[in-house]
């Protein structure tokens, strides 16, 4: 008889693993996850043995199944989103969820989804609100809008202006806009979904104002500036300022002018030192009568697409059965509403945005943190591993001010042993997972956005680190 033969009937059944004692170290999971994780277990004893992998009969005890089944349902029902440590020198990581939320509004998204909120009722009257009411106010107090409307992201608010106000109709945009951003976002997609109909104009590099004059016909419902958020066309080119579209409309009644500024500044960055970026408030003063932007870039809220502009233009975004689809849930307008007092009423709310803080740290605040945390680390890695504290260059990140190298320090770890990425890959098996960048083959900790000297000590694995 062959061994498989011998070793198949020596597994314990499931019932006979769920009824034994050993069984109680299971109890913090569900009948049904326990059981269905026993299952798996034993199933994959059952091929070891038939492949001949398996060969000693204490591994089919019950205590051995068991067992593996507490590790099985350990790895399955832990967070698959985690906290993770930026020190890659990119603010605003796409991949590592873009802006992190100030402390208000933390407290505002659990307060929020703790329980019963007006997110919909109109406490003075006692009936049905509208949700854009917890946030147009300030929008428009910080913009000069005339009303505002909020979506899910940037992209859902494009669609819903484009559905909205040109659904068949033509759309000019020049082919030196026609980004594409990460996640394969195109602007010509975003525009065939709308239902609106791209008119390009212009070349790659050189777009005029006789270009659009050109294109304007009948059947054309708005002139639309995209903001090249993630990348920079220089040398010979040339392209149309927002007040000159506006002067172009102003002959044809009803002919909109549109902006998707993408990253969405509510404030002048270079009254801090920082590059220029378009601010909300001086494209609809520039002539726009719809500016779309992120909420989760450069103005450091949660995810959500912002919409301001004239309040005939947003009632009818607000009457398209689209917007119900697109609208944003009440822990994001929650978040939203926070970060925008903030912005309205804190004297200090550059600081008090996390994002604001980040970009404008000053270089001797981020040695103070490096010089902290280098013994930290030394202690932690041991002597395989040499720190330095260096210079470096960060970022805005998620396609804002993608041509600007903002200063920044950073401690580089190196290692005769190990190679810049298996020294990148232990720090991310760490709990929580530290999150560096490697340069000419060495691993750097950016400490742009390191508040907390330890948070770059990553913790052992399954600890709380």
């Amino acid at each position: 008889m062959s061994e498989a033969a011998l070793l198949l009937p020596r597994l314990p059944s499931v019932d006979r693993v769920l009824s034994s004692p050993a069984a109680a170290a299971l109890s913090a999971f569900s009948r049904a996850a326990v059981t269905e994780a026993v299952r798996v277990v034993l199933e994959g004893l059952r091929r070891k043995i038939r492949s001949g992998a398996v060969t000693d009969a204490a591994e089919l005890d019950v205590d051995h199944v068991v067992a593996a089944a507490a590790v099985a349902l350990a790895k399955a029902s832990a967070p698959k989103l985690r906290r993770v440590v930026n020190a890659t020198g990119v603010v605003l990581h796409t991949n590592l969820g873009r802006a992190a939320l100030a402390g208000s509004a933390i407290d505002a998204v659990v307060a929020a989804a703790g329980g019963a909120c007006n997110l919909e009722y109109d406490l003075s009257r006692a009936e049905r609100g509208d949700r854009d009411e917890l946030v147009e106010s300030h929008l428009c107090a910080l913009t000069g809008a005339e009303a505002a409307t909020v979506v899910n992201n940037n992209a859902a608010a494009v669609i819903l202006v484009l559905n909205s106000l040109a659904e068949g109709r033509e759309v000019v945009v020049s082919r030196g806009e026609l980004i594409e951003i990460g996640g394969s976002f195109r602007i010509p997609d975003i525009m065939a979904k709308s239902g609106a109909r791209l008119r390009e104009v212009g070349t790659t590099n050189r777009t005029h104002a006789s270009d659009y004059r050109d294109a304007i016909g009948p059947d054309t419902a708005a002139l639309m500036k995209v903001h090249a958020s993630n990348y920079r066309i220089v040398g010979f080119c040339s392209a149309v300022e927002l007040e000159e579209l506006a002067a172009l409309a102003v002959p044809h009644p009803g002919l909109l002018v549109i902006e998707d500024l993408g990253a969405g500044a509510l404030v002048d960055f270079s009254k801090w030192g920082l590059p220029a970026e378009p601010v909300v408030a001086d494209r609809l003063s520039a002539g726009a009568d719809l500016v779309t932007c992120s909420g989760d870039k450069l103005l450091g809220g949660p995810q959500c697409g912002i919409v301001v502009g004239k309040s005939e233009l947003i009632a009818r975004l607000k009457k398209n059965p689209l917007r119900r689809a697109l609208r944003c849930d009440k822990m994001t307008l929650a978040a939203l509403e926070a970060t925008l007092r903030l912005y309205r009423f804190s004297p200090d709310f550059e600081h008090e945005v996390p994002t604001l803080r980040a970009l404008l740290r000053p270089l001797p605040e981020l040695r103070a943190t490096g010089e902290a945390a280098l013994p930290l680390l030394a202690r932690s890695l041991g002597s395989d591993f040499a720190l330095e504290l260096v210079r470096a260059a960060a970022q805005a990140g998620s396609g804002s001010q993608p041509e600007v190298a903002i200063d920044s320090l950073a401690i580089a770890v190196s290692s005769t042993k190990f190679s810049a990425q298996s020294i990148a890959a232990r720090f991310r098996a760490g709990n929580p997972p530290v999150i560096g960048r490697i340069e000419r083959d060495v691993f750097l900790l950016d400490l742009r956005t390191i508040d907390d000297p330890a948070d770059l000590v990553p913790g052992e694995p399954g600890t709380a680190g």
